[in-house]
């Protein structure tokens, strides 16, 4: 297999200055071109900037994947009410680990990307939802911002425009259903995170019972490069309809994890191999497109494009590009008990399928992951997600879902197995298969070990 360079495979863009010191500085930022998306932001209409960003194909990054100016454009105007715009960083998905690096490295291009927003939807107050146990991300975000205000970037009469911006930070209480929008939304609020019924949608009533836009991390740290550049350059990039570059985060039992910008429709066996591939002596056995929720993806779909339509018609999600790779060593079983236990443990309650359907699924991988299963938990399992699947109050039912359908359709036989073997094929005790000829892993330093 031939090794593409990564100057062919990589366009950092975002990550482009990660590694300079004190990257996440005004300073810094100013060097790179900080700040000149919003000054030429405000050279134009806002409603020509919508359309300008709506023209260059950007499409949301936490994980749908709608289009970002569309999004933008349905806020309606002359409604006499306030608009605002929440950034949605509270990154909580298995597996994604995208925004927390971005906004502890480089948190003005967020900052950037929120005044362009804000000017374009006519907003004058804007709200970060951050994670509340990441504290470091925290405190830079808070320092960034205050370098901001101080510059002028924030504030009253921004630079000379006329145009004011406040900026409130919230630190979230560590709930998974809160990265859903409308339930950030009421966690935003003060009340309990619970996803909202829709309609009517956040664009009309959305925060304070206002016109909202919520947007990812990522998709708004990409429009001030879009303003530099032109959205010839990010069409450039990526595919017709999925275009420009994105953060690709490749974890688990790879030689060199960590975040890969490139652009859209790059191949994961194209980033293994500018990042070394597997961890010696072993092989890729399954992964995830795009984060836990996504169904699972094997060894024959190495050469799918990362892009939306790619990983679509491959049967999963691209979602916030979470690349876990699991190895042969990895019980499927196991991985997926694990997943589902958080899914359990993180439903919010509000509706049956998923309250109820998490709690049932995780008891039978519990049984047939200990050996105790009977051979019709398979299809008992099958039934009680397709309970779930679109019948939930949020998407997170449909995300506890995926990785059973997609682990009973690719690896049926190491769920029966574990029924006929009374028990896992990879427990240490019963089988060599976690062993390693170099003792660079044992069970106990296992991803997936208890």
């Amino acid at each position: 297999m031939t090794v593409d360079s990564p100057e062919k495979v990589l366009a950092p863009v975002l990550s482009a200055f990660w590694d300079q010191p004190n990257s996440w500085t005004l300073e810094t930022y100013r060097r790179h071109e900080g700040y000149e998306g919003l000054r030429k932001a405000f050279a134009m209409r806002p409603d020509d900037l919508i359309a300008l960003v709506k023209d260059s194909g950007l499409r949301g990054r936490g994980g749908a994947g709608f289009p970002t100016g569309m999004k933008w454009q349905f806020i309606p105007q002359g409604d006499d009410k306030p608009h605002y715009l929440v950034v949605n960083a509270d990154e909580s998905e298995p597996g994604t680990c995208k925004d927390i690096p971005l906004m502890f490295a480089n948190p003005h291009a967020l900052i950037e990307g929120i005044v362009i927003a804000c000017y374009a939807i006519r907003s004058h107050h804007a709200f970060i939802y951050v994670r509340g146990e990441v504290v470091p991300v925290l405190r830079r975000i808070h320092h960034a911002v205050a370098e901001a205000y101080q510059a002028g970037y924030l504030g009253k009469n921004i630079q000379g425009t006329g145009f004011d911006l406040e900026l409130t930070v919230h630190a979230g209480a560590g709930a998974y259903i809160c990265g859903e929008e409308t339930a950030l939304l009421d966690s935003l609020e003060g009340r309990r995170g619970q996803p909202r019924l829709r309609p009517p949608f956040p664009a009309v009533a959305g925060l304070y019972a206002c016109p909202t836009v919520v947007n990812n991390v990522e998709s708004i740290a990409s429009v001030p490069s879009i303003l530099v550049r032109g959205k010839e350059w990010f069409r450039s990039m990526g595919s017709e309809k999925s275009p420009g570059f994105t953060l690709y985060s490749l974890s688990g039992h790879v030689a060199n994890p960590g975040q890969y910008e490139a652009p859209l429709g790059v191949t994961l066996r194209q980033l293994l191999g500018i990042s070394g591939g597997m961890r010696p002596g072993h092989r890729l056995k399954f992964w995830t497109p795009g984060g836990s929720s996504t169904p699972l993806l094997t060894d024959e779909h190495l050469d799918v494009p990362l892009d939306y339509e790619g990983v679509g018609a491959a049967g999963s999600m691209l979602g916030t590009k979470a690349l876990q790779c699991f190895d042969e060593t990895t019980c499927v079983v196991r991985a997926v008990t694990r997943w589902t236990e958080f899914y359990a443990h993180e439903s919010c309650g509000k509706c049956t399928p998923c309250r109820e359907g998490t709690y049932w699924l995780v008891q039978l991988l519990r049984d047939i992951e200990a050996g105790k299963g009977k051979h019709e938990d398979l299809d008992k399992l099958n039934d009680i997600a397709d309970n779930i699947n679109g019948k939930s109050f949020c998407a997170l039912g449909d995300g506890a879902a995926s990785p059973i359908f997609s682990s009973l359709k690719y690896f049926r036989e190491e769920y029966e197995e574990h029924v006929t073997g009374r028990g896992c094929p990879f427990d240490p005790a019963r089988s060599t298969a976690w062993a390693d000829d170099n003792n660079h892993f044992t069970a106990s330093q296992g991803v997936l070990a208890k």
